[in-house]
């Protein structure tokens, strides 16, 4: 098992980490920028390493800085978290040549994922249902063509993105090139990659994800998570299980989602994402090659620690969890950002006040504390706010009592948002889909 960990992210996943080490018996690193000094994840490691200013470029995503932290404070592994750096290819492979072992999967897996052209053609080599959709798509000419196969409407999509940048919808041919074009212009600035393919778009879906682990040669799941309560591809509220699923839906996309993995060699945690149209079909859409913001909903209703999880399979222990782990009960996460709960712009300035929920079934994961400031340069995240009960109706109870009780003053947050969601009539009959939330609003 690893001696030192370094953990090469900030703000509650880097939090998480380090009390999964440390209940390991693992020494942590934390790294930071300028103003995260007084950063909660700093406080709590055994070391920390100042890696730049402000700037995510200069600082979380620079390698050089993060290479040189790890060697400087004796580091054998290296956690990425989720977002920065936690998917490319690139720094996963730097970490392995420096003579560290990586906190993930491998890095030609990850490239393969990380591509959703590439990704759509293994999967559907593997037997998982993919969308109608192309290649990527060089000229209009192709599009076109395209367009007579799939039918409108269709959706223009970044080969190498996500998080919405360079998704575009087309309901006709008038609009089709010039949305390419803005789409393409999109995805190169996001991304550094212009290539964008097609797919039949599905207007009101619902999206749904299954996590898998793997050891390279087995696979099992550990059920499903509801994400379908969105704001422009941005997730804001995730449960598990599925109340769209019945049970043999639900033990056929686990075994596709299973079975897929595999095919993969995969190592690690990971996610397969699904959008399931009104008759309840899945099609994948993508996998995310890391630890989800939301893992904290599997973690409730298995009794599994998937961070440590993530480890041991990092140090090349097997897979030693059965593969007919049932779920317990129902779990809900709220995503608790610094944004205007109207307009959702980000909000950052001091914490002047702050209470957070707690009693039986209530988790906060959160590196917030009274007087932390928060700063403008990186995510809006401030926490998150999970409960656990054991059906969907006392989940909901359960929230609504846990958010009376949630206090933070000093910066606009999405609190009041979360509230009139629960008092939304179709999100509380289990009614999802990701366009809900442009309903509310």
């Amino acid at each position: 098992m690893f001696k030192k960990v370094l953990i090469a992210n900030r703000g509650e996943i880097a939090l998480r980490v380090i009390r999964a080490c440390r209940e390991m018996g693992i020494r942590t690193v934390a790294v930071h920028s300028v103003p995260d000094a007084d950063s909660l994840h700093v406080r709590f490691a055994d070391e920390k390493v100042c890696i730049g200013p402000a700037s995510a470029r200069l600082s979380y995503l620079n390698i050089p800085a993060l290479i040189s932290a790890a060697e400087v404070s004796g580091a054998d592994a290296v956690h990425p978290g989720y977002g920065f750096l936690s998917e490319n290819a690139h720094f996963a492979e730097v970490v392995l040549r420096c003579g560290l072992t990586w906190l993930g999967p491998q890095p030609e897996v990850m490239r393969l994922m990380g591509d959703k052209v590439s990704a759509r053609a293994a999967m559907s080599k593997a037997g998982v249902p993919i969308l109608p959709g192309t290649a990527v798509i060089e000229t209009d000419a192709e599009a076109e063509a395209a367009v007579e196969r799939i039918g409108f409407p269709v959706i223009i999509k970044a080969s190498a993105g996500g998080g919405g940048r360079g998704m575009k919808i087309v309901e006709d041919r008038s609009r089709l090139s010039a949305q390419l074009a803005a789409a393409r212009s999109e995805a190169q600035a996001g991304f550094g990659n212009p290539a964008v393919y097609l797919e039949r778009y599905i207007a009101r879906p619902r999206h749904v994800e299954v996590q898998v682990l793997g050891d390279g040669e087995r696979a099992i799941t550990l059920g499903e998570r509801e994400c379908s309560i969105q704001r422009r591809h941005q997730k804001l509220v995730e449960e598990a299980p599925s109340v769209a699923l019945d049970d043999a839906r639900r033990a056929e996309l686990l075994r596709i989602a299973r079975k897929a993995t595999e095919s993969l060699g995969y190592k690690t945690v990971g996610t397969l994402e699904f959008l399931l149209d009104e008759d309840r079909n899945f099609y994948f859409m993508e996998m995310n090659t890391r630890i989800q913001v939301e893992h904290t909903v599997t973690e409730e209703v298995f009794g599994v620690d998937l961070v440590r999880e993530q480890i041991r399979l990092a140090a090349g222990e097997p897979l030693r969890l059965p593969g007919d782990l049932r779920p317990r009960g129902h779990a809900i996460e709220l995503r608790i950002n610094a944004e205007d709960p109207v307009t959702f712009a980000p909000s950052p300035g001091r914490i002047t006040a702050l209470n957070l929920p707690g009693g039986l079934g209530v988790r906060v994961d959160t590196h917030i504390y009274q007087l932390y400031l928060v700063p403008p340069y990186y995510d809006s995240l401030l926490a998150k706010l999970i409960v656990h009960a054991e059906t969907r109706p006392a989940a909901l109870a359960r929230l609504r009592r846990a958010l009376a009780e949630f206090v933070i003053e000093g910066c606009k947050t999405n609190l009041d948002f979360h509230r009139r969601l629960l008092s939304n009539a179709d999100f509380v009959a289990g009614r999802l889909d990701t366009r809900l939330v442009e309903r509310m609003t």
